[in-house]
């Protein structure tokens, strides 16, 4: 795509070992000792920088010289107008966002799609969705966004266990050192909430609201100095459900909301990747996240004979061992709360917070996918060069909503052939997806089972 640019397979190789290695058992969940914490640290900080290097460069070559600023969408769904996997200039995204004060203190946001109350504790109180006739998502009387503190003593293992105890004690973090209004363009508003708490512990989150998004963006920045101390993040919906979805790797599982047995009384705490759902057959939300994993979802009767079903993000821990230090400092965490949304929205908004928008200036022109699909149901997880530096390319996709999915695979340069490999790129003797020939314009259908996982080799011509 950028004439002279090289593929950088040394660079890539080695980054991607680094991280492998730092997926030890220990590390990813918080209970190693302290100088393995402290060197992943220092270790993934350079990972990032290094890939940050390649990323800009690489887009740089492919805007081309120029002024005009290129709107870069690394996610698979398009966006904004921007093809998924491609590039083009900025685009209005919508309505222009309002922004004015409520009554009884806060600030209401609007963008003809939400309508977002938060009041003067930096709670959200209402958000209201306007293709649903203005349905709210937050039950009469309660509020989201909610942080809240639990003791956290485990029985027996410090800085790997939670005992479901932890919730008969819970303090909520309502007060606020400030809580203002920043509407730096029109296509944005943001009110931002400064809260202290604890052991000298302060949070400072940025509730936005975006032009054509039914999505509330919340960016929480955390100084964390507490002990044995747990950190959630409550959203009490409007909701009926009878279970959730949690994304997992390629698919999602669901979980029932309600504790009748035993085995469903253990899951008082779950887990979910990007993403967690709760709806009722016509309308329901999204809970998306970029680096939070642990989720509690209940469900509750209202006085007014309304159910009301809570779903709390777990934030941070404070276990003493076997690191004294585990999670002291700062943080920094990005969820969002996305309204009326479906399942297919939610794997979209999942991708999205987890692959922004990224802006470099060059020629203006626009950079098409290398590979594109029609639809979203079946999604497109990686793409690269194949590993024996054929000049293959290496498509791997998935069936995003769990039913049997069709789509066309079209490619942004001349193929030759395709073929199905296994996940170490090898031909298979007996493919397992149902493939459709190679049209001479460089399409070729699938048909998926639910959440099957396909790699494609692609062999240009």
């Amino acid at each position: 795509r950028a004439p002279g640019f090289p593929y950088p397979y040394e660079a890539l190789e080695q980054l991607w070992k680094t991280v492998l290695l730092h997926q030890f058992h220990d590390i990813l969940p918080g209970s190693s000792i302290a100088w393995v914490h402290r060197e992943a640290r220092e270790t993934y900080a350079r990972v990032r920088a290094e890939l940050e290097t390649l990323i800009d460069a690489a887009q740089r070559a492919l805007a081309g010289e120029g002024a005009q600023e290129v709107v870069f969408n690394g996610a698979p769904h398009a966006r904004n107008g921007v093809p998924g996997g491609g590039a083009a200039l900025p685009v209005d995204a919508g309505e222009p966002v309002t922004a004015r004060e409520r009554d009884g203190g806060g600030w209401v946001l609007d963008n003809g799609l939400l309508r977002i109350e938060v009041d003067a504790r930096g709670l959200v109180v209402s958000a209201a969705d306007y293709l649903a006739a203005l349905r709210d998502a937050v039950p009469p009387g309660q509020a989201a966004n909610l942080l809240q503190l639990h003791p956290d003593f485990p029985t027996a293992w410090d800085a790997w266990d939670v005992d479901s105890y932890y919730r008969n004690n819970v303090t909520d973090l309502t007060e606020t050192d400030e809580v203002t209004l920043s509407a730096g363009h029109p296509g944005e508003a943001t009110v931002r909430v400064t809260r202290s708490f604890g052991n000298g512990s302060s949070v400072v989150q940025q509730l936005t609201l975006r032009a054509g998004e039914r999505r509330l963006d919340i960016d929480t920045a955390v100084d964390w100095h507490e002990s044995e101390t747990f950190l959630k993040a409550a959203f009490p919906l409007d909701v009926k459900a009878d279970r959730s979805a949690a994304e997992t790797q390629f698919g999602h599982v669901y979980r029932p909301t309600h504790t009748n047995t035993s085995w469903e009384a253990a899951k008082f705490e779950i887990c979910a990747h990007r993403w967690i759902h709760v709806a009722e057959p016509v309308w329901g939300v999204a809970l998306v996240n970029d680096s939070t994993y642990g989720h509690d979802v209940t469900r509750d009767v209202r006085d007014d004979g309304g159910h009301t079903t809570t779903v709390r993000l777990s934030l941070l821990r404070a276990p003493r061992y076997p690191d004294p230090e585990t999670d002291q400092g700062e943080h920094r965490l990005r969820y969002a709360l996305a309204v009326g949304a479906d399942e297919p929205a939610a794997v979209r908004e999942g991708h999205w917070i987890n692959l922004p928008e990224r802006v470099v200036r060059g020629s203006g022109a626009t950079v098409p996918p290398l590979v594109a699909l029609d639809g979203d149901q079946v999604v497109v997880e990686a793409l690269k060069l194949a590993e024996d530096r054929s000049g293959d390319v290496i498509v791997r996709l998935y069936e995003a909503h769990g039913g049997r999915g069709r789509a066309t695979l079209a490619a942004g340069f001349p193929v030759r052939s395709v073929a199905e490999t296994d996940l170490l790129e090898r031909p298979m003797d007996s493919p397992l997806a149902r493939l459709g020939d190679l049209t001479s314009e460089g399409t070729v259908s699938l048909t998926l089972r639910p959440f099957q996982i396909v790699t494609l080799r692609l062999t240009p011509a």
